[in-house]
């Protein structure tokens, strides 16, 4: 089994900046993408930025050029540095890590975080 716990999240003036983490534990072989998503009240859980094992990354149109996802995989972390941030980026953010269970694996799965609640507000 994996946990993935995040943390940082929390209520910011719109124009700030937040920066949130995701620690990956537990027992496997090795972590391919990690990212993050979010689900605003009302709507569809959508993605908000991956990255791949060799740090390839990838980002929604909505939150370019703003937000930044950077990964240390000796400490099975991901982190999501947010700045300019508006509104419309209110939402739970939840991480999630696509995990190889043994080096005999050739199945991947995908694992979870609870999330963490991510408020943008005057």
């Amino acid at each position: 089994q994996v946990q993935l716990v995040e943390s940082g999240g929390g209520l910011v003036q719109p124009g700030g900046s937040l920066r949130l983490s995701c620690a990956a534990s537990g027992i496997f072989f090795s972590i391919n993408h990690m990212g993050w998503y979010r689900e605003a009240p009302g709507k569809q859980r959508e993605l908000v930025t991956t990255i791949t094992n060799t740090d390839v990354t990838n980002y929604a149109d909505s939150v370019k050029g703003r937000v930044t996802i950077s990964r240390d995989n000796a400490k099975n972390t991901v982190h999501l540095q947010m700045n300019s941030l508006k509104p419309e980026d209110t939402a739970v953010y939840y991480c999630y890590a696509l995990v190889t269970p043994s080096a005999a694996s050739s199945t991947t799965f995908q694992y979870w975080g609870r999330g963490t609640q991510v408020t943008v507000s005057s």
